[in-house]
């Protein structure tokens, strides 16, 4: 049935009144003042992958927010990513991390040096319902360990916009040969010098674990941001004799900064 050309005279009217609304709605959130948080502030972080100790560095982190969204969601275990493609449930993009290293001196000599790691790859994020997230990432060691390694986190996020956050979640980590090797395996040459026995280790989860990322506010432009997290060792990571006779499977860290909003309309 064809339809009279007032009808049709209507429904274009609509239709351009309404590609104008979402044109002037996209162009307003372009144009919404922009807001900015920084968190500054002390981290303790296991000194390799198995060690027993920690060792004290910065702890970072940047969000950005427009208008009167609140600022995105972020687990302090992840790594830095930028997204390229996001929908209201859904983002992907690259992702860096930087691995430190492991040196003769906390492990003790016959040890093979792991130097610290630029580690490259991608991350994704899928939102199954507003609280519940989940986050995967897979990097390429370039350098240093040079392996592949996997990590996949689920949170639940309870939040009151920007005023306090708590998201918890478990956590599990996969890699391949070549990194378990880097900080697990024992060669003939290193088993030698140290009198530990010969272990090659394969591939698969290394550690399972939980996070926890909480942040306050205690006023519009000044709040704390924390984190505390834990992973124990498992599989051939969790019985290797580097781990069991010089190290630890329970790998703690955690740390707390002061943060700082700033932008147009925050008093």
């Amino acid at each position: 049935m064809t339809r009279s050309f007032p009808r049709l005279a209507l429904l274009a009217l609509l239709a351009s009144s309404g590609a104008a609304h979402a044109q002037s709605a996209a162009e307003a959130d372009r144009d919404a003042p922009r807001r900015v948080r920084v968190a500054l502030g002390p981290q303790l972080i296991p000194n390799y992958p198995g060690s027993d100790k920690v060792s004290l560095s910065p702890l970072v982190d940047v969000v950005v927010a427009r208008g009167s969204d609140p600022f995105e969601y972020e687990a302090a275990d992840e790594s830095f990513g930028i997204p390229v493609l996001r929908t209201a449930r859904f983002a992907v993009g690259p992702a860096f991390n930087l691995q430190t290293s492991r040196r003769r001196s906390e492990t003790g000599p016959g040890i093979d040096e792991v130097g610290t790691t630029v580690e490259l790859g991608g991350f994704a994020n899928i939102w199954f319902a507003r609280p519940v997230r989940l986050h995967a990432e897979l990097r390429q060691g370039v350098n240093g360990h040079g392996g592949l390694i996997g990590e996949v986190g689920l949170d639940y996020v309870a939040r009151d916009r920007d005023r306090w956050l708590f998201a918890i979640g478990p956590r599990i980590a996969l890699s391949d040969g070549r990194y378990q090797d880097a900080y697990f395996g024992v060669s003939a040459r290193e088993a030698l010098a140290t009198g530990l026995p010969v272990y090659d280790p394969g591939s698969g989860v290394h550690a399972i674990g939980a996070n926890a990322t909480a942040t306050y506010q205690f006023t519009p432009r000044w709040g704390v941001y924390g984190f505390a997290k834990y992973d124990r060792l498992v599989g051939d990571a969790g019985d290797s004799p580097i781990v069991r006779s010089l190290g630890s499977r329970n790998q703690l860290s955690g740390g707390l900064a002061l943060s700082y909003t700033f932008g147009r309309g925050i008093r």
